[in-house]
């Protein structure tokens, strides 16, 4: 497992240095696994209108989904910070809402993926089931 995540975490930081980040000089990378092997990056995506910014995860979902894949999501690593500093500060974890996108696909392909969050202090193994408890997607509309 340790080498699976050291190549996801390293397909995140290396995703974290495509972002486009002019506003908050902030770099967010992610790296999905998914079961039949594929590994999906993002990097975020900032917009004047602060709004219409796009997490790291989002565009990697958005990316798989928009292949036309319903894939089971296996594991996943995010790394962030300043340029070129990706994992050097704080641990960086999926936000609210990257939680629930991650959510959405990882119950299309009933999965509860292993989320690896970089950062300075080291990488933080936890389940996307115990990052977002409770949940509610697709199984919740009958």
């Amino acid at each position: 497992m340790n080498d699976t995540r050291d190549t996801l975490m390293t397909a995140a930081r290396q995703a974290a240095a495509n972002a486009y980040a002019p506003y908050s000089k902030f770099h967010v990378g992610a790296a999905l696994l998914l079961a039949d092997g594929r590994v999906v990056t993002g990097a975020n995506v900032e917009n004047a209108s602060y709004g219409l910014s796009l997490c790291a995860e989002t565009v990697a979902v958005a990316s798989i989904l928009a292949s036309g894949a319903r894939p089971q999501l296996t594991a996943l690593a995010v790394t962030g910070g300043g340029p070129g500093a990706a994992g050097q500060g704080p641990r960086v974890t999926p936000c609210g809402r990257c939680r629930q996108v991650l959510n959405e696909i990882a119950q299309l392909g009933n999965t509860d993926p292993v989320v690896w969050c970089d950062g300075a202090e080291g990488i933080l193994e936890v389940r996307l089931s115990d990052l977002l408890p409770h949940a509610f997607g697709p199984a919740n509309l009958g």
